[in-house]
């Protein structure tokens, strides 16, 4: 076989109207692929992060100027298109479909500052790949039927774009349910590399020095083997690269369809965690000084019915009902899976009382903030035990907006506890917290408590200034169960907050500024946590 420059007609072993739809067909996969690679990549950095906005738009913007410095790249590569379609196409599938896997493993065995830099890389180099392929793939087309290049251009690109929309759904309706994050990339790997290089080993042929055929179908073997032993062995993987995030053994992991569910146990089974998306929950350690802070103090007052926001551990639960006078506890908790875990699981059914087969108890899994804008009903309690807002989806839980909905949904004597993040690690998103819930019309009294595995932890107990203007006093009800941590001595003590934690110059956050996602991002906040 000898190998012909790019501007000879090659011997097709198909009709060239055949050539040309096979020539579309790997285009249209091809993009498929490409696009599953970009979204797969935005993923893990929302799964691992919990920051979908940033990863998107440090993925999207890098991979689009990626491409456009592969697309002059591929100048170089002109003369031997056939080859350089397949070398590319092989390349890309290796890296695309070990992405997922190499971010994993940087971001569980290197360290959380090695992640970022791996995914510019990974992003980078995708997107360069993909920018040369696209130019290479004009020329095939031109070569096996030569047409206006505004035809050409039209048929290319109509092939890519359909093939971004399959991709684009098979993603989060086929791959992820069916095969899971790593797995799905991997088996897209595999598509893109028999695809891509073998339209060329079939229809380009005549094209390819002996020894190009020989290095190209070798490379191909080479590439369905790495990425199907990476497939057989991604579950391992998985398994020992979540290992190395925590301390103590993993006795429990799901990836539900929000979020990855991690519980551990320490050796001696005394030290039982929840994490969610890596971000510790609870432990059993000291879990009663959490709850029994944000819970007993809101109880001294109406509390017939009472709405739980967040919680589905069901530990908030737990403490409220051991007062016999609750009717109703709503809680509403978007993610099914946690409490199915926590309904189930012997050790959080044990820590929790069981408290979600007590039939004053009902449970609604969907979006907080959604479900207030919908309720109809209100409240003597609302307890916001939510994940601090450190994002883009769970900021707005945090707002301005949030809190107004919030206070339309309290009776007019009613009681609100916020749980909001560490006045020590994080100041300025909590004292930020307390400029929105006063601009939503509640007033409050901020207190804070140490938690040891937290470290020092704040809330606000809020009333609706409706009623009296006022915030409510910070007491224990008279006929408050027997407590393990908190007293009305260390109540006062609560009320207490450091020189070098007071109120800073801080603002209220908004659904359309979203400031306490800075402040929780700022160069000062958490460090050392």
């Amino acid at each position: 076989m000898t190998e012909t420059t790019a501007h000879s007609r090659p011997r097709l072993p198909v009709p060239a109207r055949a050539a040309r739809f096979f020539i579309l067909l790997a285009v249209f996969i091809c993009a498929a692929c490409g696009l599953v690679y970009e979204l797969a990549l935005v993923a893990i950095g929302s799964y691992l992060l919990g920051d979908t906005i940033t990863q998107a738009s440090v993925v999207l913007s890098v991979m689009v100027f990626a491409m456009g410095v592969g697309s002059l790249l591929s100048k170089r590569y002109q003369a031997r298109p056939a080859l350089s379609f397949a070398v590319v196409e092989g390349l890309l599938s290796l890296v695309g479909g070990l992405s997922v896997l190499l971010l994993y493993g940087s971001f569980a065995w290197l360290s959380v500052n090695a992640y970022q830099p791996t995914l510019v890389l990974l992003a980078f180099v995708i997107g360069t790949l993909i920018g040369i392929e696209i130019p290479l793939l004009m020329t095939l087309i031109q070569r096996i039927r030569k047409q206006e290049a505004s035809e050409a251009v039209a048929d290319l690109f109509a092939a890519d774009y359909v093939g971004g929309l399959i991709g684009g759904l098979a993603f989060p309706f086929l791959l992820l349910p069916l095969l899971g994050l790593p797995k799905g990339a991997l088996m897209v790997g595999l598509l893109n590399a028999v695809i891509g290089v073998a339209v060329v080993l079939w229809l380009f042929r005549t094209d390819l020095t002996r020894l190009a055929y020989v290095g190209l179908s070798a490379g191909l073997t080479f590439i369905v083997v790495v990425l199907g032993l990476a497939y057989y062995f991604a579950e391992h993987f998985e398994v020992d690269a979540r290992q190395a995030m925590y301390r103590d053994p993993i006795a429990y992991a799901e990836r539900s369809e929000y979020q990855e569910i991690v519980l551990t146990q320490s050796l001696d089974g005394r030290d039982v965690r929840m994490f969610l998306n890596g971000s510790l929950q609870f432990s059993t350690l000291d879990e009663y000084r959490y709850h029994e802070s944000l819970i007993h103090p809101a109880m001294d007052g109406p509390r017939e019915d009472v709405l739980v926001l967040g919680g589905g551990d069901g530990l908030a639960i737990r403490e409220l009902l051991r007062y016999d006078d609750v009717d109703s506890v709503t809680l509403v908790d978007l993610d099914p899976a946690v409490i199915e875990l926590a309904s189930t699981h012997p050790v959080l059914r044990e820590l929790n009382n069981d408290s979600f087969q007590d039939p004053r108890v009902d449970v609604v899994n969907t979006d907080a903030f959604q479900w207030l804008r919908d309720n109809p009903d209100n409240f003597d309690v609302v307890i916001a035990d939510l994940p601090d807002g450190t994002d883009v989806g769970t900021s707005k839980l945090y707002t301005i907006e949030f809190y107004a909905l919030l206070e339309q949904a309290l009776n007019p004597d009613g009681r609100v506890v916020v749980q909001a993040g560490s006045p020590f690690f994080a100041p300025d998103a909590y004292w930020s917290v307390s400029h929105s819930l006063e601009e939503a019309g509640i007033a409050v009294t901020p207190y804070n408590v140490d938690v040891p595995t937290f470290g020092n932890w704040g809330f606000y107990l809020g009333a609706s200034e409706r009623e009296s203007g006022r915030a409510p006093e910070l007491t224990l009800p008279d006929d408050a169960p027997e407590l393990r941590f908190l007293d009305d001595d260390l109540l006062s003590a609560a009320l207490v907050f450091p020189k070098d934690r007071q109120e800073g110059d801080v603002r209220p956050s908004t659904l359309m500024h979203p400031r306490i996602i800075g402040y929780h991002q700022d160069r000062q906040a958490w460090r050392g946590y």
